[in-house]
This record gives structure tokens, sequence and C-alpha cells, in this order.
């Protein structure tokens, strides 16, 4: 986003802020709202915005996602993502934390917050399986983290989702609680249809992104691309980001108002989740000695999980009035502003925890 490079000085961050920026949870806040409005007062809108759709895509939520991802992935340094690669501690570390860790604390959250909720619970799982590829580049973003090393980790996972999600909806709603005595749930995920959402709301703006920088700086220079260009369109994320909130609560804002209390009994694990699942990663992070910005992405990129994904496999398992429906689209209710107040504490830990790192970055920017 265009406020990105000036944020990467030394506080005060709100004063280097634009004000689009600065108010981003109460932007956040109103499309929320505006999104449940419109569900729950505008008859057949969900209907309406479910049925355009291409190849089982929503159209709207694709094309919100791309205009959100692609400013983002345009600032990306491709030539740079090598060192990346070649970090060890942050891949294995990312790994580890993304398709071990998380899994398995989201699993118990959603038994011991849910025990008799099984379609909540069990939507619950899904996210929690569902590793962040898309909305992750925008927190990071916001927060300074390592750009190159965000697209990395975020296509990383992306890899993982393609191979893996069958085979862990599989071990965690099914083996795993018949082998400690529990119920079991169907775990029929489409190999196909989780192929799909990565090629879409990754592929397209990975690949978008990467044309952008390489054609604008042949033909213009890298100093007109990040100085001119990239401030122009950066706004646009969050147009994009804003425009998704509002479709994605408008699918189910009936279901979410008029069932307050189920939203309350699937937010509290998520909120525990966020939160720890992001602490954990900082911590780990600052312990090996990463440095502010990949010690943010990895907490970002192990915190976020991918909703798009959770929602369309609950929607394509389970039907879309289901529990497992609402509590996919529960976890962006609650992940939205819970992730955008941790982008505050980590520019607010930023000089105190990583003191020689917000230096350097001062001298950098």
């Amino acid at each position: 986003m265009h406020s990105t490079a000036p944020a990467r000085t030394e506080s005060p961050v709100a004063a280097k802020m634009s004000t689009l920026d600065r108010f981003l949870p109460l932007w956040i806040i109103g499309a929320m709202a505006l999104g449940l409005l419109l569900g729950k007062f505008v008859p057949g809108l969900a209907a309406a915005l479910d049925s355009v759709k291409v190849a089982n895509v929503s159209l709207p939520i694709a094309v919100g996602l791309l205009v959100m991802m692609f400013p983002v992935l345009a600032k990306v340094r491709y030539n740079e993502t090598g060192r990346v690669l070649a970090d060890k501690k942050l891949m294995i570390t990312s790994l580890v934390i993304n398709w071990l860790a998380a899994p398995a604390f989201m699993f118990a959250l959603a038994w011991l917050f849910l025990p008799d909720l099984p379609e909540y619970r069990t939507g619950l799982i899904i996210v929690g399986l569902a590793r962040c590829i898309a909305m992750v580049l925008i927190w990071n973003d916001l927060a300074c983290g390592d750009r190159e090393a965000a697209v990395v980790l975020v296509a990383i996972n992306s890899v993982f989702q393609v191979l893996a999600f069958g085979l862990l909806g599989w071990f965690y709603l099914q083996w795993l609680p018949d082998l400690l005595g529990l119920p079991t749930t169907s775990s029929e995920f489409s190999f196909w249809a989780i192929t799909l959402s990565v090629l879409v709301f990754l592929g397209i703006p990975l690949l978008a992104g990467f044309l952008t920088r390489t054609v604008g700086e042949k033909a213009k220079g890298q100093a007109w691309y990040e100085d001119r260009f990239l401030p122009k369109i950066g706004p646009w994320a969050l147009y994009g980001l804003l425009f998704t909130i509002v479709v994605l609560f408008a699918f189910q804002g009936d279901e979410i108002t008029s069932h307050p209390g189920n939203v309350a009994r699937i937010a509290l694990p998520l909120l525990v989740y966020f939160v720890v699942v992001f602490a954990v990663g900082m911590i780990i992070g600052k312990a090996l000695h990463l440095g502010y910005e990949k010690t943010t992405t990895l907490a970002f990129t192990a915190a976020g999980n991918n909703f798009e994904l959770a929602i369309a496999v609950a929607i394509g398992t389970y039907g879309v009035a289901s529990g497992q429906a609402l509590a996919g689209v529960v976890g962006p209710l609650i992940e939205v502003p819970i992730l955008v107040a941790l982008v505050y504490v980590a520019l607010w830990a930023r000089p105190r925890l990583f003191p020689s790192t917000s230096e350097h970055g001062a001298k950098q920017a």
C-alpha cells in the first residue's frame, strides 16, 4: 500500500500513515457492518452473489481478492526471493508452525470449546487446516514485514495446501478422533476445488504482480516504478480488501445476526487461536534472531487463515446453510479485526523488541 514505505521509519507510526491506513480498523468495521446489514435486509442478495460463479469460484469474492492482492504482489522484489529460500531457519520454522502446530492447536480448541456442537467444531477444524495465502500479504505489508519472505511462505503454503489439505482433513476429522474415542466427521474434500482456489486466489495476482514489475522496470526503470507507479496503485489493495469484506459478510449476514449466541461460541476459540499463534510466532522469531521483518512475516503467515478456501470447502462438502459454513464465515468476522489489531501490536513492539532492526529499517527507508 502507498503508505507502507513511510511507515517503515521509526515511531510515531500513526503520524506517518495515510488517513486510509490510520483509520483502517474503522473502515473494516464499517465494511463488516455494511455486509451484515445487506445480507440481513436485502432479500435474495446472498443467493444472487453466490450464483455468480466461474468454475465454482465466487466471482465477486474473486474480483475483490484479485484487486486486493495485485498492488501488494506488484511491490515484491522478486529478484530477492532467493535470499528467503536460503534462510533455512525461517523456512523450517514456518512449515512446522503452519502445518503441524497450528492445525493441532485449532483441533484442540475446537473440541475444548465446542464439544457439543459437531457442525461448528468441524468448521473450525477446517479453518485451521486452510493456511493463509491471500489476506496475510495485506497484514504483513501494513506491519512492515518482509514482503519477499511473505510471498515465498505463501507460495509454499499454497503447494502444501493442494497436496496436504485432504490428507489432513481425514487425519483431524476421522483418524485422530477415532484414535481418541471421539465422534468422527466426513472429510471428502475435492482436490480440484482446493487446487482451483489456490490458482485463482494466488496464481493470477502473483503472475500479474511479477509481470507488472518486470515490464514496468524494464520500460521506465526501478526508480519510476517504485516512486511513482506503486504509490498510485497502492490504495487499491485496501479498496479490494473492504469490498471483499462487504461481500463475505453479505453472504451470511442473516445467519450471523439471527444466531448471535452461536457466533459468540465460535468466536471465542478463534480469538484464542489468532492471538496465541501470532504471539508464538513472534516469540520464536525473536528467539531465533530472525529480525523484526522476518519475525513479523512468520507470525502473520502462521496466524492467518485462508478463509476463502475454508468457506468454499465447507459449502462444497456440507452445504451453504450448514453449521460448518457458518463457522467458516465467522472466521474472517474474528480474524480481520484481530489481525488488524495485531498489526498495531507488531508496530508497537518493533522498537522495543527489535531496536537494532528498527534503526536499520529507518536508515534503509
